[in-house]
Formats: structure tokens, C-alpha cells, sequence
């Protein structure tokens, strides 16, 4: 089963200004998983993309990458306000649980020590997966996301670690997926889900440069490793 591809209206880990009027391009291209960062646009405009993302019935997701302990909160409540469906990323389920506890909103924070912005993740392979583990075995907590190319080791080896001690819950790969490469390498370690952003608004797959043409590619790509891989498996 091929992994749900989630659209960020986001662009080097900020929403786009006019993440809104792109909206209707993506829907059109028909991406049902469609996501912003909290930061890049003031509140009252993000109010407005959640609420058209959801009037379409697309699912929404919040990546929290404000760094601090107030701002993470503050994203949190953001979040509930907002109503999305998935808040990803954060590195501090203590203060957000209590804030969406009510709520139906699944929240995926990141595993391991994120730093600057754009985010990057430190550590190794190992001291992640343990990171993926408590935070799992943290009440409140659903699924992880997982910046694995934004971490300066085995990429792989990463992602198939963090799945692995998920099992059946979610990971969502999200983060620099430029290439069909990396496409074929979050099939392989059956992420539930991961994000493009910068790369299809900047025109990177080999595809034509509209955002319309990247989006289709991206979808095709995925549809393709999925009939091979029922091929292989049928063989």
C-alpha cells in the first residue's frame, strides 16, 4: 500500500504567502492530505486555509517548527483553534497533550534533537529509534514525524528503525524529499506518510515545472511503485 502524500503549502519550512490562492491548484491536482507550517502567515490567514482545506474535505495537518517552549504551546492552541485534523512535529509532548487532550486532532511529534530552522535533526540511528520509543509510549501521543533527510547519516537505516519500533502506528516521513530515490526509499520502509513542499513549488522532479505537473508526477511515481511492487509480490 503506497503511503498517503501529504502537500505543504510551505516553502524552506514556512507557509507560502499566498498558500491560499495555491490551494485550489493542489486540490485540482488531487492531493486529499494538505498541510501549512505555524509560522509564515498570521493567524487570521492561517484561520482561512484550514477552513477552506477542510470546506474541501481534504484532511489538514500543522507542523509545529517554532523553536521554545511558549511558541510550541502557543502552536498547540493554534492547532485546536484552527480545528486540524493532525498536528505533526515539536519535541515537547509535556506541554501539548494537555492542550489538545478533548480534541480529535492526532499529534505526531518529531523524534530526536531537532535544531535551527529549517530544522535539522541530530543524533545517530540509535539514540532517534529510542527517542521514536519513549515518545510513543508517551500517553497522547499517535504517530511520529520524522525528518529523515534532514538528518547528515543513513537516511535508510533511520527509516526503516523508527517504523519498525512504530509498528502499526503511523510514521510520516517529512522533510528534503527531492528525488524519486527518496520516493522509493519511504515506500520501502512503509512510512504511513510523507510531505513535499519546497521541492515541487521550486520545480525539482523531472516533470514540468508547474506545481499542477510536479503534484501529478509525484502521484504517478507513487502509483507506479505500488503496481510494481503488487507485481513482485504476486510473483
Amino acid at each position: 500500500m503506497a503511503p498517503d502524500f501529504i502537500f505543504m503549502l510551505t516553502r524552506a519550512d514556512r507557509t507560502i504567502e499566498d498558500a491560499e490562492a495555491r490551494l485550489p491548484e493542489v486540490l485540482g491536482a488531487g492531493v486529499r492530505h494538505v498541510g501549512f507550517k505555524d509560522v509564515g502567515l498570521p493567524p487570521e490567514a492561517l484561520r482561512r486555509l484550514a477552513m477552506a482545506i477542510r470546506t474541501a474535505g481534504a484532511t489538514t495537518y500543522l507542523e509545529v517548527v517554532s523553536h521554545g517552549e511558549d511558541s510550541e504551546a502557543n502552536s498547540a492552541r493554534m492547532a485546536v483553534d484552527l480545528g486540524v485534523d493532525v498536528l505533526m512535529g515539536g519535541v515537547r509532548p509535556e506541554l501539548v497533550t494537555p492542550i489538545i487532550a478533548g480534541s480529535t486532532i492526532r499529534y505526531y511529534p518529531f523524534p530526536g534533537e531537532v535544531v535551527g530552522h529549517p530544522s535539522v535533526l541530530a543524533g545517530t540511528v540509535a539514540t532517534i529509534v529510542e527517542s521514536a520509543r519513549r515518545l510513543l509510549a508517551t500517553p497522547g501521543v499517535d504517530g511520529l514525524d520524522l525528518l529523515a533527510y534532514r538528518f547528515k547519516g543513513d537516511a535508510d537505516a533511520l527509516m526503516q528503525g523508527v517504523c519498525a519500533a512504530a509498528g502499526a502506528r503511523p510514521v510520516v516521513i517529512a522533510g528534503s524529499l527531492d528525488c524519486v530515490e527518496r520516493l522509493e526509499a519511504v515506500v520501502a520502509c512503509r512510512a504511513a506518510a510523507f510531505t513535499v513542499g519546497t521541492a515541487a513549488l521550486d520545480g525539482v522532479f523531472p516533470a514540468p515545472a508547474t506545481l499542477a505537473d510536479q503534484l501529478a508526477f509525484i502521484k504517478s511515481t507513487l502509483a507506479r511503485i505500488r503496481d510494481r511492487d503488487a507485481f513482485s509480490a504476486c510473483g
